[in-house]
């Protein structure tokens, strides 16, 4: 390969890189669109509740919480221990879950589903931590 083929050859590569750098800013501009979206919303509902209780008379509750999700009880404890990483049977034990093999499996599937989604890191083989 001579000098100008290897030149275009750099010019190439320079400009799929460019395109590239240019479709994540339009990615990361309309995901923080985005983010600021429902932040909004979320503001918007905690402020509802907020009313919704101040309005409901003493003793009485409009419609009282569901059980905590599985997934939900997982990230609560991520988020209340946010800098330990857990092995699954450690957050199983933690969260007083059986540890029989076929429901591990299941919270292995879980947490690989949080890792995929972004809320959890593995920082090693089998092992989880909440992204930070």
């Amino acid at each position: 390969m001579n000098v100008a083929d290897l030149l275009k050859d750099v010019q190439v590569r320079h400009e799929q890189a460019m395109a590239r750098a240019d479709d994540l800013r339009r990615q990361i501009e309309h995901l923080t669109t985005a983010l600021a979206e429902t932040e909004r919303r979320l503001a918007e509902l905690a402020t509802a509740r907020k009313i919704v209780q101040e309005i409901t008379p003493d003793g009485t509750d409009p419609q009282p919480d569901e059980p905590a999700t599985a997934y939900q009880q997982v990230l609560d404890t991520f988020n209340h221990h946010p800098d330990q990483p857990f092995r699954v049977r450690e957050l199983h034990e933690l969260l007083s879950w059986p540890t029989d093999d076929p429901s591990l499996n299941v919270t292995r599937s879980r947490l690989g589903r949080l890792t995929r989604q972004g809320f959890l890191t593995q920082p090693g083989r089998g092992i989880y931590q909440k992204r930070t």
